[in-house]
Parts: C-alpha cells; sequence; structure tokens
C-alpha cells in the first residue's frame, strides 16, 4: 500500500469515528434561585417569565439538555433559608446565577462576590445592590421593575386621570416592601387627594393572595360592578 493512501485511510477513519467529549459543544452551567413557589415553575413550560427566559435561551443557541444545564432552587417563601439557599447554589461553581428578587441578589452576593449574578427585582440602589444604574459595576446586572421611585406617583396619576373620583386606592405589596413603597407614593398621593389602604401579603404565595383578597372583599364594599373590576389589580391570572 502506498504511503498516501495509507494517510488517506487514516482521515477517513477519524471522520467517521464518535465525537469525542473535547469535540464536542460546551455545555453551559447556570443555577436559577426564585424566592418562594415550585421550581418546576422554572422551566418553558412554567408562567410567561420562564417561558419568555428559555425562549431566548433557545433562540441563542442555548438548549437545556444539550448545550445548557439548569440547576433550581426554590426559597419556598422562607427567607431565613435564602443565605443557605445561595451558598448551596454558588457551591456547585455555575457560570452565572439568575437571582430572583432583591433578597435572592444580596444573599448570592455575599455567598460569592465574583460570580456573575442576572438579577430580576425592584429598586436595586435602594437594595445596596449597586450605586447607580448607568454604571452598576460590581458582578450584578439584570432588570429592574421599578424603573425608580417617581413611576409609582405617575401610576397613580394615570389611575386618578382614568376614574376622577377615586379617593382611595388598595395597594397590593409584600409586608417585606411595604414601608418603602408606601413612601414612594406618599407625597403623589397626597398631591392627588387619594388615601392609600395596603393589602399586604406576608410572602408571595397564592393562598395569601387568596386570604388578602377575601379579606378586601370583607372590609371594602364598592357601590357597583364596574368600580370593583376597575379597582382590583389584575395580579394573578
Amino acid at each position: 500500500m502506498r504511503r498516501r493512501d495509507f494517510t488517506a485511510g487514516l482521515l477517513l477513519m477519524a471522520a467517521s469515528s464518535p465525537a469525542r467529549p473535547q469535540d464536542m459543544a460546551k455545555q453551559h452551567r447556570i443555577a436559577i434561585v426564585r424566592p418562594a413557589g415550585s421550581v418546576a415553575q422554572i422551566s418553558d413550560n412554567g408562567n410567561k417569565f420562564y417561558r419568555a427566559f428559555f425562549n431566548e435561551l433557545r433562540r441563542l443557541g442555548d438548549i437545556e439538555g444539550q448545550t445548557l444545564s439548569v440547576e433550581r432552587y426554590s426559597g419556598e417563601g422562607r427567607p431565613e433559608r435564602f443565605a443557605d439557599l445561595a451558598r448551596e447554589a454558588v457551591k456547585g461553581k455555575p457560570e452565572l446565577v439568575v437571582a430572583i428578587g432583591d433578597a435572592i441578589a444580596q444573599a448570592a452576593r455575599t455567598a460569592d462576590d465574583a460570580l456573575p449574578i442576572v438579577w430580576v427585582g425592584a429598586d436595586p440602589i435602594r437594595a445596596g445592590l449597586v450605586t447607580s444604574l448607568a454604571r452598576p459595576g460590581g458582578n450584578i446586572t439584570g432588570v429592574t421593575v421599578r424603573a425608580e421611585s417617581e413611576i409609582w406617583g405617575k401610576r397613580l396619576q394615570i389611575l386618578k386621570e382614568a376614574v376622577p373620583s377615586a379617593s382611595k386606592v388598595s395597594y397590593l405589596d409584600v409586608r417585606a416592601n411595604w414601608e418603602g413603597d408606601a413612601r414612594d407614593l406618599l407625597e403623589p398621593s397626597h398631591q392627588l387627594h387619594i388615601s392609600l389602604v395596603g393589602m399586604l401579603l406576608e410572602e408571595a404565595i397564592p393562598s395569601e393572595y387568596r386570604r388578602v383578597f377575601a379579606k378586601w372583599r370583607r372590609t371594602h364594599r364598592m357601590r357597583s360592578s364596574w368600580t370593583a373590576r376597575l379597582s382590583l389589580p389584575r395580579i394573578i391570572s
């Protein structure tokens, strides 16, 4: 056999042999930590937030089970567990942590101040996660659902324009967040002559939503069905 034929044979064998692990696409590893609820919701079959999240990852080429490994954690509505949960999440050395809520992000940063954290929460400045929205620095980036405190006053203003006769507004909130949120709403509510009433959840779980709305129905009787429909926040589906 001539040498070139032998060389060609080796190349064909190499091309037809199974791919070695190092030749396969790298599998990225992330951890997703939420403060409450079932970890089963953290999937492309979960609520709309997680569906959008996994759909976007898939569009970018990160598919769970192929190029992506996802570790899921829930604090089960118990803040005293957040620190231990964050340490458990970072112990596995994921490439990044997706932290849902300020408290989870704070715990994750305390557990590892170098690991990238993608955060979704309220006010990162008030929570002490960053010093500036424009230049957050550190190891945290993400999405704020507050867009700074002024937006809450604007929402009250829009409500007042929609229902000029409104004089009392119920505000659904987690008790731990109520003090700060009420402070942001205090001045605009006075300017708009609106009395703000807190509908306070002990934690963001279905049973608490049911309890709070049942209490609201007992203590606040609306004058007509259209007023009730306008006033009830469309928070849960």
